[in-house]
């Protein structure tokens, strides 16, 4: 009996053993979970028949550190959540690595399986309702004519009315301010929106505007302000038209809301035009919430879709594929999906990757402990065997 219990915990010693020499071997695999030989006695009608491994389990929910790596397309996730990927079969799996990679197609794929989230439609908004592949769209973005602009600023309140009542943009004394912003033609091609703003009375404006110098449509548009120095007028946008030598016109919206009128000097906190040059495809970046985007070399980014993260009720008993990816089943229970960001899942960090969780040292001392345990009991089959052997001799 005790060559068979001793027999039982040398197999045992020898899976924990391998079971060991995996997290060693696995100490710089990107997301790999420590592994951990769980160990249960083995009885039979009330009789101890020694020692089994009952499972081989994953510290799953125990995170590595994240390391930076400078490529825009490694990812980590700094909290909870998966990765999840699909692989051609249509499979589910999910994983921390994050070493992200585009194929020929343009998908997003982690080794082989590609990246699951919501993807956008023709327009580029995303269809938060699909869950699907990944996709980064290749090649170049046309030109897009400016049509329309957010403008906020403040007029300063203590300004006077200009000394030259008419105005003139040639004259400086004829206005109290002026800026200038860089709008777009349907061809990709600069030109400048100019706004000269004169104080007429007391919380009341006009502002001028030129395209290129030349006077556009409308030539003005008034502007009032509150005795607490909101602006009362305009309530909608100033639509501004221009005609533009071998282009479409120009037709551009431009809203002032939150423009003020307060005591302080003239500033501007938003000009936003819209519109850009022609540009082409430069590379790829990934926002905290997982939002993908491709960039272009006009300095213009397009929306491509935004990464899902899955959680479970049990993280620790997903099935393991391969020591960094994971299935889900009954004993996990199903993906709770959402974005980065929402509810408990973390935020993404781009160009870096989420490091094994191996504790070299405990993996260490684990080893030497096992060691001794495989050396005891093989004294015990030494020890059995050599008794086996005086018996005999005394028969």
């Amino acid at each position: 009996m005790s060559f068979n219990i001793a027999t039982s915990g040398l197999n045992a010693v020898t899976k924990q053993l391998s079971a060991i020499s995996n997290n060693i071997a696995n100490g710089g695999t990107v997301g790999y979970k420590s592994m951990r030989a769980e160990f249960s006695s083995l009885y039979a009608g009330g009789q101890a028949m020694g020692v089994g491994v009952n499972s081989i389990s994953q510290s799953i929910t125990q995170n590595g550190g994240l390391n930076g790596t400078g490529r825009s397309l490694d990812l980590a996730i700094s909290g909870n959540g998966f990765f999840m990927t699909r692989d051609s079969s249509g499979n589910l799996s999910y994983t921390r690595d994050g070493t992200t990679e585009t194929d020929s197609q343009g998908y997003l794929s982690s080794k082989g399986k590609r990246l699951q989230g919501y993807p956008v439609d023709a327009s580029g908004q995303l269809q938060t309702g699909v869950i699907g592949d990944l996709r980064i769209s290749a090649g170049s973005i046309p030109a897009k004519a400016t049509d329309s602009m957010g403008f906020t600023g403040n007029l300063n309140a203590n300004s006077e009315v200009p000394s030259v009542t008419t105005f003139n943009k040639d004259d400086s004394k004829s206005y109290n301010n002026t800026y200038t912003s860089k709008i777009y033609d349907s061809l990709g091609r600069e030109h400048t929106l100019e706004q000269y703003f004169v104080k007429t009375a007391e919380n009341k404006w006009e502002a001028h505007y030129f395209v290129d110098g030349k006077a556009a449509t409308p030539a003005s548009q008034a502007l009032e302000f509150s005795n607490n120095g909101v602006l009362t007028s305009p309530t909608s946008a100033t639509n501004i038209t221009a005609t533009i030598p071998g282009a479409a016109d120009l037709a551009i919206a431009l809203d002032y809301a939150g423009t003020s009128q307060y005591g302080s000097e003239f500033n501007v906190s938003k000009n936003s035009p819209n519109g850009y040059a022609a540009g082409e495809k430069n590379g790829e970046s990934i926002d905290d919430d997982g939002k993908v985007y491709a960039t272009y070399s006009n300095g213009e980014r397009m929306l491509q879709g935004q990464l899902v993260l899955a959680n479970f009720a049990n993280p620790n008993g997903l099935s393991s594929e391969d020591g960094t990816a994971w299935s889900a089943n009954n004993q996990s229970g199903q993906a709770i999906l959402g974005v980065p960001k929402s509810g408990l899942n973390g935020f993404i960090k781009s160009a870096a990757l989420e490091g094994s969780n191996v504790d070299m040292t405990e993996q260490l001392v684990g080893l030497m402990s096992a060691q001794r345990n495989y050396q005891a009991n093989t004294k015990v089959i030494s020890t059995n065997d050599s008794m086996m052997n005086a018996l005999f001799q005394a028969l």
